[in-house]
Parts: structure tokens; C-alpha cells; sequence
């Protein structure tokens, strides 16, 4: 006889079956709610995200081309040097007793700058007038024995001997007026040179000696240099291939010559070209050219390096565009030009010269366009740029070029 099953038995296996359900179910509740409340936040956000249409403009920076003159330079470095530069030297041996200038003066020519002792020459002088004055009164008596020997003669009472030795010596006495007269030159002369006087107009330097020194017309060293810096020039080179460019048109008038600072940002002076060099350096390849400055504002010194500026051309109605709206391509120069409704045209362009940061253009741009000077690597034809530089619109290139 068989046994029923045991109820008590059968619900510790039923038990946990139901729990598993009831757990899935709860899970998979959980999941709905999520999915739903994160649909509905996507749906919220999707208006907002269909309002962004296309792509934003690109910011770029501009410049209107204008139309001007192109002033073509030829640059060159040089350096100052003084028109006149004369070393002050004693002609004369003696004692400084005065120095009449001051360090950095300003003289004019003829200006007294040392004194050397002159009382030696002043005696030198006094002898050689005693000694004119001695020949003179010898030569008047010879005239008269000469003038009374005539009249013998003739009377034959003297000899034509005499008469002929008393002529040689009247003669004689002459010659030796005239050798006195030249020494009396010639103290008078040294005499001068003992006072020694500016040569040229002009700056002195510092003095090589002091007063109480002993100075000799041989010395070297000097006693001062004189520079003349109204008017000075710059001497500067350009490359030998520039010659005949430069040659050309120095034949159809004056050139004019800018010398800037050394960093060549400052324009120091403005002269004109005064003289080519009449041979090329063959270890350079470079040939010398002298300008004249009349430097009145003491701007220019002697020996200062300077950048020089040879205005060979100025050409006139040229279209201008910055230089660094000039794109290179393998088609050729191009630029971004921005049409009236904000997007970019890529322009072909014939270019001419650039020079001092401008482009002239020939064809391509015309004056009044605006063309795109940075942001090039972020654009193309037909994008949106949008300028992010209204003051280089506004100047256009007008402050590019000096």
C-alpha cells in the first residue's frame, strides 16, 4: 500500500520558485520606468538640438584693398660717416699755453682752438724785419754810388769796371732785400701756425693733450679731431644685381635715401643719393653707395650703424592688398575674398611686387573688397565667416607700408 505525498513537505521547493518570479518582475519593471523617463528627457532636448542648423561662421580677420601708390625701396645696411673728419696736428715745435675750446664744442672754420708759445717766432720775426731793414739802407747808399759812377763815366774820369761792379752790387743788395723779405714771410707764417684754428665747422672730440705739454710738428697722435656732422652721409651697400636698376634711374634725377635704426622701426633721417662706388667688392658681390644728409637735428653719428632705404620707384594706382592676404596654391597666388553676404570666394591673382608688407595686385581683387588676412587654414570656398576684426576692415592697409 502506497504512501501519499506530504503537503508540509512539497512547500520549502515551491517556495522559492515564486520569490524568483516575483524578483524578475520587479526587475523588469525597474528597466520600463528607466526606458520611459530617459525617452521622454531625449524628446525634451530635441528641440533644442534641431534649432542649431548648419555649421557656425568662421571668425576671420580682414582687410579692405585699396587703391595707392607702391614706393619700391632697395635696402641696404651702412654706416655714418663724417663728411669731414680732420686730426688737428702742430706745424710748429713748441709750449701749449692755451687750449681754447671745450670738449664736444661746436666751432666754426677759423675758430681759435690751441695756442702754442709764440714768443720765439714773434723774435724770429723781429730779426728777419732788422735784417730787411739793414739790406734795404745798403742798397739805397749802392744806388747812389751807382747813380754817381754813371755820371764819371761818362766824363771818363771812372772806369766802365767800376762803374759795371758798383751795378753788380746794387743787384746783389736787391736779391738779399728780397731773401730778407721771404724770411719775414716765412716768421710771420710760423708765427700763425702758433696759433692753431678749426680747419673745417664742425664737433671737436676730446683733446689729446693738455696745456703745459710740449708739442712738435712731428708728432702723430694730434691735438684734436674735428668732425663735420652738418651735412653727413651713410655709406651702404646693395647686391651687384641691383646695379644697373639703381644706375638707370640715378641717370633721371636725385634718389632719395631713408636711413632707419638698427631694429629698422625708427626713420632716423632723409637725404639723397650722392655718389655710386666705382668698382663691385668681387669677395662680397656688393657694391658701395655714398647719400647725403643734412642732418640737422643731430640724429646721424659717426661710424652708428643704420639700414638704409634707396627709394628706386614709386609706382602709381596700384590695388592693394596686406602681404598676408596672399595665399600660395598649386594653382598659383590666390586670396579668400568675403562677398557682401558673408561667405569667402577664393580668387585667382596676378600679383605685381611686394614691398614694406604690400602686395600689389594686377588682377583678381578689386579696391573696396574685403580680403581675409588670418583664419586662411579654417575657411574654403563658400564658407560663413563672420570678422573679428572691424579695425583692420576699417584701416585696410593703409598704415602696412612705411
Amino acid at each position: 500500500m502506497s504512501e501519499s505525498p506530504n503537503p508540509a513537505l512539497a512547500l520549502p521547493t515551491a517556495a522559492p520558485a515564486r520569490w524568483r518570479w516575483l524578483l524578475i518582475a520587479a526587475v523588469l519593471g525597474a528597466v520600463l520606468i528607466f526606458a520611459r523617463y530617459t525617452s521622454r528627457g531625449a524628446i525634451a532636448k530635441a528641440p533644442a538640438t534641431s534649432t542649431k542648423t548648419g555649421t557656425p561662421p568662421v571668425p576671420v580677420a580682414v582687410a579692405v584693398a585699396q587703391r595707392g601708390d607702391l614706393p619700391i625701396y632697395l635696402n641696404g645696411l651702412g654706416n655714418i660717416v663724417a663728411f669731414n673728419t680732420v686730426t688737428v696736428r702742430s706745424r710748429v715745435d713748441g709750449q701749449i699755453v692755451k687750449v681754447a675750446f671745450h670738449e664736444g664744442q661746436d666751432v666754426e672754420k677759423g675758430d681759435l682752438l690751441i695756442v702754442i708759445d709764440p714768443r720765439p717766432y714773434e723774435a724770429q720775426l723781429a730779426q728777419a724785419r732788422a735784417n730787411l731793414a739793414r739790406d734795404q739802407a745798403q742798397l739805397a747808399d749802392a744806388r747812389l754810388n751807382e747813380t754817381r759812377d754813371k755820371d764819371l763815366a761818362k766824363e771818363g774820369v771812372l772806369p766802365q769796371q767800376q762803374l759795371d761792379s758798383q751795378t753788380a752790387l746794387v743787384h746783389q743788395l736787391e736779391a738779399a732785400t728780397q731773401v730778407d723779405q721771404a724770411q719775414i714771410d716765412n716768421a710771420a707764417l710760423q708765427l700763425t701756425y702758433s696759433h692753431i684754428t678749426a680747419p673745417v665747422g664742425g664737433r671737436v672730440g676730446l683733446r689729446l693733450v693738455d696745456e703745459g705739454n710740449i708739442v712738435r710738428s712731428a708728432d702723430q697722435a694730434g691735438l684734436v679731431v674735428v668732425t663735420q656732422l652738418e651735412p653727413i652721409t651713410v655709406v651702404f651697400t646693395l647686391p651687384e644685381d641691383s646695379l644697373p636698376n639703381v644706375s638707370r634711374h640715378l641717370k633721371s634725377g636725385a634718389l632719395a635715401v631713408e636711413a632707419w635704426s638698427r631694429d629698422d622701426r625708427t626713420q632716423l633721417a632723409t637725404g639723397t643719393l650722392l655718389t655710386i662706388d666705382n668698382q663691385i667688392d668681387t669677395a662680397t658681390g656688393t657694391f658701395k653707395l655714398k647719400a647725403v644728409f643734412d642732418n640737422k637735428d643731430r640724429t646721424l653719428w659717426p661710424n652708428q650703424f643704420v639700414n638704409a632705404r634707396l627709394l628706386v620707384e614709386l609706382r602709381k594706382d596700384q590695388t592693394l592688398v596686406p602681404a598676408a592676404a596672399v595665399q600660395r596654391g598649386s594653382q598659383g597666388p590666390f586670396a579668400y575674398v568675403v562677398r557682401p553676404d558673408g561667405t569667402v570666394d577664393n580668387r585667382k591673382l596676378r600679383v605685381g611686387v611686394t614691398q614694406s608688407g604690400r602686395t600689389s595686385i594686377e588682377e583678381g581683387v578689386a579696391p573696396g573688397e574685403q580680403v581675409i588676412t588670418d583664419g586662411h587654414e579654417k575657411v574654403q570656398a563658400g564658407s560663413r565667416v563672420e570678422i573679428r576684426d572691424a579695425a583692420k576692415a576699417d584701416s585696410g592697409t593703409g598704415g602696412a607700408g612705411r
